[in-house]
């Protein structure tokens, strides 16, 4: 448990053991499981199960590629965190989740790592190009993860070639810009460099690997959900591919936090501004 609660506080282990206290019981079970405190820390991360939500064939087998194409790209780069769970069962805004655990507190953000977790997040957009030649509003939150790490990596962290050793962001006074038009174009620039790279890695890998991502995510709609030792002997069955060597950006968020790349449920009814939930403040979601 501890490994799949890092960056939790003290109030989220009881809020994860009370949500593990409720299920067993609901379970008539006399003590907590390992079930229980597994649901209970998806339902902290991520929401609880909303199987009441109805989806189509359709609907499903686009979340089941989105969500294999951000596993597949995560165990193809050797700085990704180990994938932990693959689901399409609806969770909160999420309308399916793949979940990253590190193997042990870092408080260290490598480039590499960086670019390695933009790359997993445009895994399921990639995904969804290749197998139906059309994309979906699913990788919205993705977007926007991937983009706000290549500006830290432009603005705070000094990980540009282009823009050097500077610091382009000031915290305090609404932690606005205080920069020339001229460099913020430079800026836009350079962070649009580094996202069109990630999603050409992502491409790049799930094109290479496509008849791994159509076996594993055609098995997906079935199961709904896959573990990561699942994962792992899915994987056995493929010539192996050598891994890929790239880099993502720390972001605000704890570097221990689990990561959970997520196809988000767009409601176009609500507001926009209701749909926001992946900052790696509290256990990201991806990513989406």
């Amino acid at each position: 448990m501890a490994r799949q609660t890092p960056g939790f506080t003290g109030a989220d282990l009881a809020n994860l053991l009370n949500e593990a206290a409720i299920l067993a019981g609901r379970n008539k079970k006399q003590a907590i499981g390992k079930e229980e405190l597994e649901e209970a820390s998806l339902r902290v991360m991520a929401g609880p199960e909303k199987r009441s939500r109805m989806i189509t064939p359709e609907e499903k087998a686009i979340i089941a590629f989105h969500e294999v194409g951000h596993a597949l790209v995560m165990k193809s780069i050797a700085k990704s965190d180990p994938v932990h769970k693959v689901s399409v069962v609806s969770r909160g805004q999420a309308l399916g989740v793949t979940i990253q655990l590190p193997l042990k507190d870092r408080y260290l953000t490598s480039k590499s790592e960086l670019i390695a977790r933009m790359a997993a997040a445009m895994g399921g957009r990639a995904a969804e190009e290749i197998i139906f030649g059309d994309v979906t509003t699913g990788a919205k939150q993705d977007i926007e993860y991937a983009t706000n790490v290549a500006r830290q990596m432009v603005c705070e962290f000094g990980m540009s070639d282009r823009l050097g050793l500077v610091t382009l962001h000031r915290k305090g006074d609404g932690d606005s810009l205080f920069f020339s038009e001229l460099t913020a174009a430079d800026v836009d620039a350079e962070v649009k460099s580094l996202t069109d790279a990630a999603y050409r890695q992502a491409y790049e890998i799930c094109e290479a690997r496509r008849a791994t991502l159509t076996r594993i995510a055609e098995h997906l709609q079935v199961v709904e959900t896959i573990d990561g030792e699942e994962l792992d002997r899915l994987l056995l069955d493929e010539t192996l591919v050598p891994f890929a060597t790239v880099g993502l950006p720390e972001t605000a968020e704890s570097a221990t936090a689990p990561r959970i790349a997520a196809a988000e449920a767009h409601d176009w009814d609500e507001d926009s501004s209701a749909s926001a939930h992946d900052s790696e403040t509290g256990p990201p979601l991806a990513a989406s």
